[in-house]
């Protein structure tokens, strides 16, 4: 095919010839009007992914309102440039969105929507809508209008098609290889839990099932109770030694955030919940905080380190990752609670493997305080956590041995998997643009 370079803009040096997206989509203004409920309309958020998704909202929203269905085009004035464009999925027959979200039908007689959305998501195509952005700075607005001047390469409909069922084959395939990698995760997880001879959790059942106590109220978990009903209150059996965390270990919170201690002549570099994944550390940002050096002895952080969090969303309480010195004289803030071990009695690794198995889980979820939205759990409840040990640290350590083959071969899965992604990706880009 023959390149074609519309106005001299190599970004846009392609295979195809150019067709503007106003020849493409048709603008849709069917306005909803509702009074104290959305009802049967769904409110939806677009994701940089350009996934549509639903939001939790009953009321309406204020203004006009504007219905969207299944295949349509929506795109997020604020967000298009970072990729928030998507189509309407089929399960979601009927939302509603503000005027911020313009929604266009596209021409399938000239175009396939699923092509559009990718082609719109392409870093070509992000870098031409930025150009067309106004507004004050962080509240830039895509219009409409600018939108579809954009023209955009348009193969024939059969390859348009053809391309996208090349990317979702690939989509397909690594899906597979996540499903693979959860599945070898649980195994692991299964294989580790009768290593320490512990009954897993039972399945709990899939439908709602509300089952409560009052004076469980604040300790409202829907897992926990129903896990607690089904199973009672029978203590933890193990083919070793049933211990309390705070009997190996000290735990500890961290630094509160205060005008006293912003950053100025002491400041050290403190941890975040944001930093506290699941099993790593993401310390890619990291914030400062003010401790005097008379005050290092107790924040700082050593080596072995447990650190977990403290809470705020249901799926935060208790997620932990190990300290390895990674930064010189780091401290942590008061909702990430520092677990410290006495090393002659559990190894790090073992206990944050434990705490992060089903059982481990289980007890987390059961404990937790929870409000409309957050949950947490203190130290308390921490240092009273159960603990199968075995009492040599080499034994943990053989048991450990085993997880981490499973471990490393989700990570091999899950590599592959995201190779499959960004090269399907990269495909698609180079069969529409040249360069």
């Amino acid at each position: 095919m023959d390149r074609w370079v519309p106005g001299g803009n190599d970004d846009w040096a392609c295979l195809h010839a150019h067709v503007p997206l106003d020849d493409l989509l048709k603008p849709r203004t069917e306005h909803v009007r509702v009074k104290q409920s959305l009802g049967e309309w769904a409110p939806i958020t677009i994701h940089f992914d350009g996934s549509v998704v639903p939001r939790d909202r009953t009321a309406p929203f204020k203004g006009s309102m504007f219905a969207a269905y299944p295949g349509g085009l929506i795109f997020s004035k604020i967000d298009a440039r970072n990729g928030a464009i998507g189509l309407i999925p089929d399960s979601m027959p009927k939302v509603v969105v503000t005027s911020e979200y313009p929604i266009h039908s596209p021409d399938l007689q000239q175009v396939d929507a699923r092509y559009m959305a990718m082609l719109l998501r392409t870093p070509n195509f992000l870098k031409l809508i930025r150009t067309g952005a106004s507004g004050t700075s962080g509240r830039k607005r895509i219009t409409p209008e600018h939108f579809r001047s954009i023209a955009i390469p348009l193969p024939e409909l059969k390859d348009q098609r053809r391309l996208v069922a090349a990317y979702r084959t690939a989509l397909d395939k690594a899906a597979q290889l996540d499903a693979q990698a959860r599945q070898i995760e649980r195994d692991a997880q299964r294989e580790f839990e009768a290593a320490l001879g512990l009954t897993p959790p039972p399945n709990l059942p899939k439908r709602f099932c509300q089952i409560v106590r009052f004076r469980d109220i604040e300790r409202w978990s829907h897992e926990g109770i129903l896990q607690t009903a089904i199973v009672g209150d029978a203590p933890l059996e193990s083919n070793f030694e049933i211990v309390l965390l705070g009997d190996i270990a000290t735990v500890s919170y961290g630094l509160q955030k205060c005008p006293g201690n912003r950053p100025g002549k002491h400041a050290r570099p403190y941890l975040r919940v944001a930093n506290v994944q699941r099993g790593r550390l993401d310390l890619r940002a990291i914030k400062t905080i003010n401790v005097p050096d008379a005050d290092m002895l107790k924040y700082r952080l050593e080596t072995g380190d447990l650190l977990l969090c403290e809470g705020n969303s249901p799926d935060l309480v208790g997620r932990g990752a190990i300290w390895s010195s990674e930064i010189p004289d780091c401290v942590h803030q008061n909702h990430v609670l520092r677990v410290r071990l006495d090393p002659s009695r559990a190894t790090p690794e073992f206990v944050l493997a434990y705490i992060n198995c089903p059982t481990g889980q289980a007890y987390f979820r059961s404990k937790a305080k929870r409000t409309t939205n957050l949950a947490s759990i203190n130290s308390t409840e921490v240092e009273n956590l159960p603990v199968p040990l075995p009492d040599d640290t080499a034994k943990q350590t053989e048991i450990m041995r085993a997880l981490e083959k499973g471990r490393n071969r989700v990570a091999a899965a899950r590599k592959q998997a995201a190779a499959l992604r960004a090269a399907a990706w990269s495909e698609f880009i180079a069969a529409v643009f040249v360069g």
